[in-house]
């Protein structure tokens, strides 16, 4: 078509459907193409050229070719006669040039973009044209459909569908082939003032080239970007994650666009052009983002998943970011990226070159000296629009950021989507009205607020789309009507903070310059002095700076937050910046600045320097109560000691620590305070068995797991593995460590998996399976690598517990930082293509790993299931979860104190003394105000000081409160059971500064033994004193004298204060004794989502459920979604929700709450509530805690259950469980035990898991009990009432209190304009990045997969992220295939799910191994029959005279024969109570056992090992399904026709058969010779006959073979060939002829049996004419059943009797071949499997002469003449072996081996469908309607008439010949045939045959005679020789009514049989079908 195209497809099947799909739509007569494969976009491949570039790069010049061959001529179509040819005019003669067209009005069809052609005439001009923006790229060169579709502005002709014919129309004249990639060169639009511009070029190689938007941008402000070291991490405005475009999409490596901040970065000096991808927002929907929208390239995908949709695709828009990425050199190890401090102020040569450089010369601005000591603050300037001039002097003292600046430039850079529709495009926001917004922002901020640039955001976008609302909604019409209300760009929320009304939904007038800063200052004025805007009488920022610093040190700005400093000067782009003057406000973002590692490393530095000391000694000063140290001198129990806590001090305070708790520490008896000998009624730690909802998560996992094995992609063998292993990694911490330990050991999972000896599990032996995140998991990840590598036959599952903790990339992390270990490891080349490892990433938080480039695939994502769906409780638990959203809830109950709250005189003092202390950290202050609070309270509530009353007044009713709680809670306990209080302080230094200070306090006021103070180090183990361990091995009972708790759950009920350390919890549980959790000194800078909910996530909990009612709905129940797929969408699932069917005891009792201790406990701290009215909700009220009410105006992203005020009945609300606002209501199913007596792990941690008192599940242990139990589990008391005595025993139905900074409170309970938490809006992680600022809000109605969803569309990672690196790998999809991720809120019990799922895993793969066995005992052996015995009984085989000297047992013994017609034999009586059994109930009720397969088993299809390639056809000498087709031909004289046969022989089969020379015919089967031996070759061909089962078809028998080569066909239908070769390529296969699609077994063992006694004779005939021996020709063939898959041996010679093993076929058909006599016998056969056989009375014979089935040895040269009936499709092996025996022929059954036959319910000769003519479906048609009167009019049947016949035999035989029934002694006379009559109709079957074997009939009366095809052998003679019953009956059948007559005349049958014209019928078969007749008579 003459365009070229950037991508190269992939297939050429591809290719041509592509082509031909865009050539139909490029010839449609529509004007807009039809969007034929409009999802199938090419992405453009890249290879990197030998200078640098790109291959096929375009350039500017004309003559640019795309290779290095020089240009091929073109010769352009001449114009047609008459038409214009002037250079820039159409052949209308219409004007086209950009210059003419520039201000006139242009009307632009729909779909259609204004683009700027570039002419080789006109190299100053643009030619202006009309394209389909369907067949342009987007910003990155992908997604352009091939081919062109436009029409011309000048004339407007339309239709053009080739790029050629339109250059042609618009007069290019070119002298080269015309493309579109060539001469299309820029988007145009309109500016401001309505002209038409040329704007961005069109980037059609992926160069990410700069838009037209942003190229105006830069041209009004040219240095308007950031540098990118001034990344920062902070949660406020200084805040790089809430930046929303601050990362660049990837690095030059990954493939795709390198993006910057800066249109000119520098490069050595020199400016150096970088590109800014503009974003495009994806129209997939709402709230649901589409997961195929994450690929560059997605299109539709091969095999559409039943969530994908052509709308959800990713071909409706990409995403791109617009942010900036930091170099490698800016991005610190810690995963982080810290911005500089000093940024355009920095003393580095580098900052300050780049600051000199974007400053216009001569223009700089001095920073006056003494600026922080004067001012008392160090100020914050955000540079905004236009360069910042260069600071000189002091610039230490003053930090720059650019974060404005990224902000507003991404808020200008519109999705691709808005810049281009119709005449009026939609445009950005102006910079005025930027600058107007952000001043109306910072007027409404609080004088303690932080800006957020999340807010900012937010009003730019809502501003945004309110001005183009009209133009949005028209460019969003085609959207489908279920996704028009909720799509992203017309949601409009509420009203945001700091967005003025006036700023209507009505497009407004264009803010021009002048206006602006009056507005801006009208704006400020209603702050007073809050914000100040200087603006008029500034003419440039250096100016405005000026003049800001001198105000500044001249004290005028004291009151001042904010100064925005404004530049208008005429004919100049407006120019902004933002000063923060605010102390508050510069702290914050001063810290904010900082790194997480940065900051820890700066609260060392300031303790360690002594620089804290001031402010310690500060706050040991008690005013007129005089100092801390002394009054705890003065405590009575140490009044000795000196008065520590000085500086010089530490390090003795320190020691005295140590020795207190140090495991060695011995007190004197007097001293020690021995643990209580009384006990508590109330406490009774609980075993739990698992809880029904981690059952179902476990059910979950394994059906992901087998979704991956049983999906086309073949990534995941289940079936080739027997075992599983694993191997858990866990974060560095020690606590977290042992408690995984702790929750492997006594799961179980262990013994289930075999992995240890069931009397030798322990802890220690656990611990092999666990392994911390540190230097060690080297080497413990790279020996199970080496390990899978070598047992291919094993699953190891990877489980990457807490998998958010380490997500950094190991190329950008050093080794001893111990981070990019997950990195290095997980994502390893060796475990990513290891096929016998699969990852499972389990975390709470998992937004780090859904982004654009997650490994993970969203269909493997396993999100925690909601309890509740519509009201019911799907798993019947007895618990309840408690989280985060229910802490929200609490402060808007307002009926009772918020369980979630801030402490105001706490936030009081530490503000002022931030003040007083400018130069310390924030973290220092607040730690040490917090720990001076502690020690008052203890001195306070102690009563060792005197006056302690006076105290109260130095510390905060909160801490007071807590502090009360705490030591009153274990007086009122006889057991001095108390509650724990958490204090969490992130930095190791000051935690353990608090540990020290504390210990001190509690020391000198001799509560030592009253509480436990313990420090959290992760890297440390768990540090209690010897005490407080004998207390809690008293309260659990254990005996072991040298047990330590290892976990803070096994300090259940111990009164303690628990310091957590570390910068980020890393997984460690909590126990249910947990009170309070006191994050009062958490950091507020780093606000992202994750950071914010794993802190708030510590205090989640697990509460019992005993007075919920589900049915009893509350306030708020209106906002339940009645939809299931709501709440969690493939969340729930019905058949998980039903496990256990036992409903939990359940009443309409609200559930009570009870006072705190501290309420029991007369305090004057209880009347004095803080109150204040700035602060209502951060009250200090320890009265009384409650259960929060839920309020109807829920507004958090999930609804959640909450608990209600006393008064009120529990309410429901459901939510997604994910992290923070998520379904986290559980429930246990269980009674849990009431019993005081239980051993330790019974009572161990309440995490642990209790069995009914009716179960019992294993001998209890004496020392330890191993629990089933996840790091959710509780320990519960019997009862929960306000009048328990323990404290600790009510505790544990409540939820714990959070006391929160202020910051982060105001933070957490504020709603966003979506409704939801603000907290929800942040940046869900540090290490990714959001992709653009045009993003939706999150919204309430999102389900855990669409949130997964919406962050995998709009977040990006950071170059430092471990998958920034995913895109450059190749794939097509980026997801790992063996990847799986499974999400929880934290404390829910996630361990404990994947722990049960590694078990129920293992269970499967056994189960895999393992088949269900016919497992029957012979029927009919009720009666022995006299015979003889075969001996000796030790024979090895069979003597033919021996073997002639047995009865012949007529008797059928074969259970699956339990419903046919007994076979006739004197002497044997059936049993009497025998009951009729049909064929169907015998089906269901057949009795199987389950075996695990032995290494001699054959196998189905989906059986895959190495060493089957070979075997199923992966030979390297031969290609796959080569094979060729023969046709084989032979007459049959019974058939009296020729029979075709076709092989389907592959070519590594063909050595098998021989074929003639000239044509290569075949020939023939090439048969071995009787004296060949040789050890590894079974001479006998296996021909197994099968339908219906070429997937389940037990075909494959390598490893029964155990290597022997062998000759192996299977005998298949022709409709069933191509199947058959497409599931077995390398296997032989023989095709009947089509006549016989429709025929029975019987005529598959036909064919096989004349076939094989025809290739008999011609190879006897071969070996004629070579002058080889004749008869000794092997003449056996093995007849198998398609469901043969083991085969045993009975050993004889055991020492305890005989004992049957499993043995090879290999080995059963040697030893059957190897028989000397083996030429006497017709037929051999083996017996069926039975585990009762060898105690029956039949052990002992080692030979017998019977019936043989399924698997046999068949003569076919002495059984010549007697053949299968070709017609049977019952019972057709019996009938041969009656007819083989009465020929005269040996039948041996050898004993001694047997064969399994493997249940397949699917396929084979037995499934049998009656279905009528006209329907073709099966009917339910009665037996009776299987025959009918001749020419009747009858209901014809679609079924061969013989099987309709023996099914009619078989069901009405009763009515057919009523003497008969039940009437063993008068049997049916059936002659030469068998044929099944019922199993209450007995048939004595003779042969008419001369000289033939039959039974002795003398004296016989016969109930019946049935003559079936009867032949010339039967005569009227041998019919006269029976005797007959009067009224017995006659059946005749025969093929047609002719034969029939004449059977009855020759037979002379009218004789003694009445005939009537009534009793003639025939089978229910059209004519045409060749129905048969029959006629029936009566004895005379």
């Amino acid at each position: 078509m003459g365009n070229s195209y950037a991508g190269q497809l992939r297939t050429t099947r591809f290719e041509e459907v592509l082509h031909n799909s865009i050539e139909a739509s490029l010839r449609s007569n529509i004007v807009v193409p039809r969007p034929v494969f409009s999802q199938l976009y090419l992405e453009a491949e890249q290879p990197l050229a030998h200078n640098g570039r790109t291959e096929n790069d375009d350039e500017d010049d004309e003559d640019g070719s795309e290779s290095n061959s020089p240009p091929i001529p073109y010769q352009m179509k001449p114009p047609p006669e008459g038409c214009c040819t002037t250079d820039g005019y159409c052949q209308a003669g219409r004007d086209l040039r950009l210059s003419s067209l520039a201000s006139d009005s242009l009307d632009v069809l729909p779909g259609f973009m204004l683009i700027g052609l570039k002419s080789p005439a006109l190299p100053e001009n643009l030619l202006v044209g009309a394209v389909d923006h369907r067949f342009l790229p987007d910003e990155r060169g992908h997604n352009a459909l091939l081919g062109f579709s436009g029409y011309c502005m000048g004339c407007g002709e339309k239709g053009f569908r080739y790029f050629t014919d339109f250059a042609n129309h618009i007069n290019l004249k070119l002298s080269t082939q015309p493309k579109k990639q060539k001469h299309l060169k820029f988007h145009l639009y309109r500016n401001n003032q309505g002209v038409l511009v040329k704007g961005a070029p069109i980037c059609w190689r992926g160069h990410g080239k700069i838009d037209g938007r942003i190229r105006q941008l830069s041209s009004s402000f040219p240095e308007a970007h950031a540098t990118s070291d001034e990344q920062s991490t902070s949660g406020a405005l200084m805040h790089s994650s809430h930046a929303p475009n601050s990362y660049a999409a990837a690095s030059q490596a990954n493939g795709a666009p390198q993006t910057s901040d800066t249109p000119h970065s520098l490069t050595n000096g020199i400016h150096a052009a970088s590109s800014v991808a503009p974003t495009v927002i994806n129209h997939s929907g709402p709230g649901r983002p589409s997961a195929t929208g994450l690929q560059t390239n997605a299109g539709p995908p091969k095999k559409r998943h039943k969530g994908w949709s052509p709308e959800s695709s990713s071909s409706s828009g990409l995403l791109e970011n617009t942010g900036k990425m930091a170099p490698s050199s800016s991005v610190l190890p810690s995963s982080t990226i810290s911005a500089n401090k000093l940024d355009a102020s920095a003393t580095t040569s580098s900052s300050q070159r780049s600051l000199t450089t974007h400053s216009p010369s001569g223009l700089s601005v001095a920073v006056p000296d003494q600026l922080l000591h004067t001012c008392g603050l160090q100020p914050v300037i955000f540079k905004g629009h236009g360069p910042l001039p260069q600071l000189t002097g002091n610039f230490s003292e003053v930090l720059v950021s650019s974060l404005l600046q990224s902000c507003y430039l991404s808020s200008q850079t519109l999705p691709r989507v808005y810049q281009h529709y119709g005449p009026s495009p939609i445009q950005p926001l102006s910079t005025e009205m930027q600058i107007l917004l952000t001043v109306y922002y910072l007027v409404q901020l609080g004088p303690e607020q932080v800006p957020l640039i999340e807010d900012l955001e937010q009003i730019f976008m809502r501003s945004w789309r309110e001005s183009h609302l009209s133009e949005i909604r028209q460019n969003q019409q085609p959207q489908t009507p279920a996704t028009q209300g909720r799509h992203y760009g017309i949601e409009a929320p509420p009203v945001l903070p700091g967005l003025p009304q006036h700023l209507g939904l009505a497009p407004q007038q264009p803010l021009t310059p002048s206006q602006l800063p009056w507005l801006a200052q009208l704006a400020a004025s209603s702050c007073g002095e809050g914000v100040v805007v200087l603006g008029e009488q500034v003419g440039s920022l250096a100016q405005g700076l000026q003049q800001m610093f001198r105000k500044l040190m001249e004290g005028r700005f004291e009151n001042t937050n904010y100064i925005v400093v404004i530049v208008t000067a005429s004919g100049h782009e407006t120019q902004s910046c933002v000063v923060v003057t605010g102390k508050h406000q510069c702290r914050a973002l001063a810290e904010n600045m900082f790194s997480p590692n940065e900051g820890l490393r700066e609260i060392n530095h300031q303790l360690s320097s002594g620089d804290a000391q001031e402010l310690i000694q500060f706050c040991s000063s008690l005013g007129q109560e005089g100092d801390m140290d002394s009054l705890l001198d003065s405590a009575t129990l140490d009044s000795n000691q000196p008065s520590p806590l000085s500086s010089s001090q530490e390090s003795t305070e320190e020691k005295t620590v140590k020795n207190t708790h140090s495991p060695k520490d011995s007190h004197s008896p007097k001293e020690r305070v021995l643990p209580p000998k009384e006990t508590c009624s109330e406490y009774a730690v609980e075993w739990r068995d698992i809880r029904p909802i981690q059952l179902a998560v476990a059910r979950k996992l394994l059906s992901h797991v087998c979704a991956i094995a049983d999906s086309s992609t073949q990534n995941l063998d289940l079936v080739s593995f027997d075992r599983v292993n694993f191997l858990i990694l866990v974060p560095p911490s020690e606590v977290t460590f042992q408690q995984t330990v702790l929750h492997l050991w006594s799961s179980g999972v262990l013994r289930e998996l075999g992995s240890v000896e069931q009397d030798c599990v322990s802890q220690r032996e656990a611990e092999r399976y666990v392994v911390k995140m540190d230097q060690s998991a080297q080497v413990r990840v790279d020996s199970l690598i080496q390990e899978a590598h070598s047992n291919s036959y094993t699953l190891y599952i990877l489980v990457h517990d807490h998998a958010h903790w380490d997500v950094s990339s190991a190329s950008y992390c050093n080794t001893d930082t111990g981070l990019g270990l997950v990195d290095r490891l997980l994502n390893s080349r060796q475990v990513r293509d290891a096929p016998n490892i699969l990852i499972l990433h389990v975390t709470s938080f998992p937004f780090a790993l859904q982004t654009q480039f997650t490994r993970i695939s969203p269909y493997n994502e396993i999100h925690w299931p909601s309890s509740f769906s519509n009201d019911v409780d799907l798993y019947h638990e007895r618990t309840r979860y408690f989280g985060v959203s229910e802490l929200l809830e609490s402060t808007r109950s307002g009926s009772s104190l918020p369980l979630m709250r801030c402490d105001s005189s706490f936030e009081s003092m530490a503000s002022s003394l931030e003040e007083r202390f400018p130069k310390l950290h924030s973290a220092v202050i607040r730690t040490i105000v917090l720990i001076h609070h502690y020690c008052t309270a203890l001195m306070a509530v102690s009563g060792r000081i005197g006056g302690s009353h006076n105290l109260h007044k130095h510390t905060s009713v909160e801490t007071l409160g807590i502090v009360q709680a705490l030591l009153s809670a274990a007086q009122q306990c006889p057991a001095h059971h108390g509650h724990m209080i958490l204090l969490r302080i992130p930095s190791l230094a000051l935690a353990a500064w608090a540990h020290r200070r504390l210990s001190r306090v509690r020391r000198q006021l001799g509560l030592e033994e009253s509480f436990e103070i313990i420090l959290g180090n992760p890297s440390q183990p768990l540090n209690v004193g010897h005490s407080f361990i004998d207390q809690i091995k008293l309260w659990l009972k254990i005996q072991e004298s040298d047990w330590v708790p290892r976990t803070y759950l096994e300090l259940e009920a111990l009164p303690c204060i628990l310091i957590l350390s570390g910068a980020e919890p890393q997984g460690e549980s909590l126990p249910r004794s947990l009170k309070y959790c006191d994050l009062r000194v958490v950091s507020c800078s780093y606000l992202q989502r994750t950071t914010l909910e794993q802190e708030l996530g510590l205090a989640a909990y697990l509460l019992k459920a005993e007075s919920r009612s589900p049915h009893n709905t509350g306030p708020g129940s209106d906002l339940l979604e009645s939809d299931a797929e709501k709440l969690s969408s493939t969340d729930n699932e019905e058949e998980e929700g039903q496990e256990n069917e036992n409903s939990p005891v359940s009443s309409n009792q609200p559930l009570q709450s009870s006072p705190d201790v501290g309420a029991l406990d007369p305090s004057p701290t209880q009347s004095s509530t803080s109150t204040s009215p700035d602060a209502p909700k951060c009250t200090a009220d320890a009265t009384q805690t409650q259960f929060p009410s839920q309020s109807s105006s829920q507004s958090f992203i999930y609804h959640q259950p909450s608990l209600h005020h006393p008064s009120t009945s529990i309410a429901h609300a459901y939510s997604l469980s994910q992290p923070i606002f998520q379904q986290q209501i559980l429930s246990q199913n269980q009674l849990l035990a009431q019993t005081n007596s239980q051993p330790y792990f019974q009572t161990l941690p309440p995490h642990q898991v209790s069995h009914p008192p009716t179960q019992s599940l294993a001998p209890v242990r004496p020392r330890r009990h191993p629990s089933k139990s996840t790091s959710s589990s509780s320990s519960s008391p019997r009862a929960s009432s306000p009048h328990l005595s323990c404290s600790w025993a009510r505790g544990v139905s409540r939820p714990p209190s959070v006391l929160l900074p202020r910051s982060l409170y105001d933070i957490i309970t504020a709603n966003d304009g979506s409704g939801l938490p603000r907290c929800t809006s942040f940046l869900p992680h540090m290490s990714v990045a959001w992709a653009s600022s045009f993003r939706p809000l999150l919204s309430k109605m999102m389900t855990c997969t669409e949130q997964s969803l919406y962050y995998r569309q709009w977040t990006v990672p950071r170059p430092y992220h471990m998958d920034s690196s995913n895109r450059s790998e190749g794939r097509g999809d980026n997801f790992h295939p063996r990847r799986l991720l499974l999400s929880g809120p934290p404390q829910v019990g996630k361990t404990g799910a994947y722990l049960h799922f590694l078990g129920i895993l293992s269970r499967m793969l056994i189960r895999l191994m393992e088949v269900d066995i016919y497992n029957e005992e012979d029927i009919n052996l009720n009666v022995q029959i006299d015979g003889v015995h075969y001996k000796p009984l030790n024979a090895l085989w069979p003597d033919p005279d021996v073997m002639k000297t047995l009865p012949f047992d007529y008797i059928v013994h074969d259970p699956k024969y339990d419903d046919i017609s007994l076979v006739y034999c004197p002497g044997y009586r059936p049993a009497s109570d025998a009951k009729p059994v049909h064929q169907e109930e015998m089906c269901l009720r057949r009795r199987t056992t389950r075996i695990k397969l032995s290494k001699y088993a054959a196998f189905n299809t989906y059986h895959h090992c190495e060493q089957c390639h070979l075997y199923l056809g992966f030979n390297p000498r031969y290609q796959m399904y080569e094979s060729t087709l023969h046709a084989f031909t032979f007459t049959h004289l019974l058939l009296g026709e020729e029979i075709q046969l076709y092989f389907i022989i592959p070519k590594s089969k063909e050595h098998y058969f021989s074929f003639n020379q000239p044509g290569g015919q075949l020939e023939g089967m090439r048969l071995p010779l009787a004296a060949d031996r040789s050890p590894n070759c079974i001479k006998s061909p296996i021909f197994t006959p099968t339908t219906g089962r070429h997937e389940h078809g037990l075909f494959n028998l390598y490893h029964a073979m155990d290597g022997a080569a062998h000759l192996h066909i299977l005998v298949v239908k022709e409709y069933e060939m191509a199947v058959y070769k497409k599931y077995w390529p390398n296997h032989i296969l023989l095709v009947l002829p089509p006549v016989f699609n429709g025929a029975g077994i019987g005529a598959a063992h036909f064919l096989i049996k004349e076939l094989s006694y025809h290739n008999l004779e011609l190879e006897r005939s071969r070996r004629q004419e070579g002058s080889g021996p004749i008869s000794d020709v092997w003449p056996f063939i093995i007849l198998a059943d398609d469901s043969c898959v083991m085969w045993n041996v009975v050993d004889f010679d055991a020492r305890n009797g005989p004992v049957e093993h499993a043995a090879s076929l290999k080995q059963v058909l040697q030893h059957m071949e190897g028989c000397p006599d083996l030429a006497h016998y017709g037929l051999c056969g083996i017996r069926k499997w039975s585990s009762r056989v060898l105690a029956g009375p039949n052990q002992r014979k080692p030979f017998s002469r019977g019936h043989v089935h399924d698997f046999l040895l068949l003569n076919v040269d002495r059984s010549q003449n007697v053949q299968y009936d070709q017609n049977r499709f019952t019972c057709h092996d019996i009938d041969f072996t009656l007819r083989l025996h009465s020929a005269g022929l040996l039948v041996c059954r050898f004993n001694n081996f047997s064969v399994m036959k493997k249940q397949i319910a699917i396929g084979g000769y037995r499934t049998f469908i009656i279905k009528t003519k006209m329907t073709d479906v099966p009917t339910s048609v009665g037996p009776s309607q299987y025959v009918c009167a001749p020419d009747s009019k009858h209901l014809f049947l679609a079924t061969p008439a013989q099987l309709l016949l023996e099914k009619y035999l078989q069901h009405t035989s009763h009515k057919l010949f009523p003497l008969s029934t039940k009437n063993s002694e008068h049997p049916v006379l059936s002659v030469d045939c068998y044929i099944n009559l019922g199993p209450e109709v007995t048939v004595c079957f003779v042969s008419s045959r001369p000289h033939s074997v039959n039974i002795c009939t003398t004296g016989l009366l016969f109930s019946g005679l049935l003559l079936c095809f009867a032949d010339a052998f039967v005569t009227p003679s041998f019919l006269k020789k029976f005797s007959f019953l009067k009224g017995a009956t006659l059946c005749v059948i025969s093929a047609d009514r002719s034969s029939l007559r004449q059977t009855v005349g020759r037979l002379e049958l009218e004789e003694e049989w009445r005939f009537r014209l009534s009793d003639e019928f025939q089978t229910a078969n059209a004519k045409e079908d060749r129905p048969l007749f029959f006629l029936t008579g009566k004895h005379i």
